[in-house]
């Protein structure tokens, strides 16, 4: 069985007067923060603000970047270049950088949101190698979170980017093992039981049950995600915590997996 995992969650993606998640108490139970950089959601007071608590609680702060679609929250599609995703991603990364810095903090990982993120797994890989190359060139010892085997993934692997593999395991699967997409019923799974025990199953077995009802092989991963927009994201954090401390697996911060 794997010893250890990081768990991550989507933060920070709050915006002026509106809410999304329970951010104060999110933080208290992961290790990595995936935050919002202002294109999807998060504004500059939400990113300063997201970056104390990741301070406060000692744990990775990393870039979130999303398309630029604050009304769709980063999930319409968008027709974009391989030049336009690379200046997204460095525009991103830089906003977050400063905030981090103006704490004390850096800036240790990225993962990308929504529809940005599933135009870079499953398009050609111009523009996969885009936002990779301009992920290098701001700064090479970032870890890119990703689903391993997508074009993505094989990017950073070709040009030499740190990479973690993760599984959102608030998300139900196909047998192919893709997300069920959010347009469909069940897509995400609330009930914070059944999470914690696929998160046993696929650290014990590697093994998980698609919708259709047939096992898939899972893993091995670096990072465990739990969306912090969930409705009850905080159950499911708590309950995978204590599954995981039962069955005796540690819970460890991401940049310790590259140390």
């Amino acid at each position: 069985m794997q010893e250890y995992i990081d768990i991550n969650s989507d933060v920070g993606e709050s915006f002026g007067a509106y809410k999304i998640g329970e951010d104060e108490e999110v933080f208290k139970h992961i290790t990595s923060a995936n935050i919002a950089c202002g294109f999807h959601a998060g504004d500059p007071s939400v990113m300063r603000y997201s970056v104390s608590l990741a301070k406060k609680h000692g744990i990775g702060v990393g870039a979130h970047p999303g398309l630029p679609d604050l009304l769709g929250f980063g999930r319409r599609k968008m027709d974009i270049t391989p030049k336009e995703a690379a200046d997204y991603t460095t525009y991103q990364i830089g906003a977050l950088q400063a905030f981090a810095k103006a704490e004390g903090m850096s800036c240790g990982h990225i993962k990308f949101h929504g529809s940005f993120f599933t135009a870079l797994v499953t398009k050609d890989k111009k523009l996969a190698d885009a936002v990779v190359e301009a992920i290098l060139k701001v700064d090479k010892d970032l870890i890119l979170i990703s689903r391993p085997g997508t074009e993505l993934d094989e990017s950073a692997r070709r040009l030499g980017l740190r990479h973690a593999p993760e599984l959102a395991v608030d998300r139900a699967r196909h047998s192919d093992g893709e997300p069920v997409s959010r347009r469909e019923p069940n897509a995400v799974t609330t009930n914070a039981l059944e999470v914690a025990d696929r998160v046993e199953r696929i650290m014990k077995e590697g093994k998980m049950k698609a919708v259709d009802g047939k096992d898939i092989s899972m893993g091995p991963f670096s990072s465990f995600c739990i969306h912090g927009d969930n409705p009850n994201a905080l159950e499911v954090l708590r309950m995978v915590r204590a599954r995981l401390d039962e069955i005796g697996v540690k819970i460890r911060p991401l940049k310790e997996f590259f140390d």
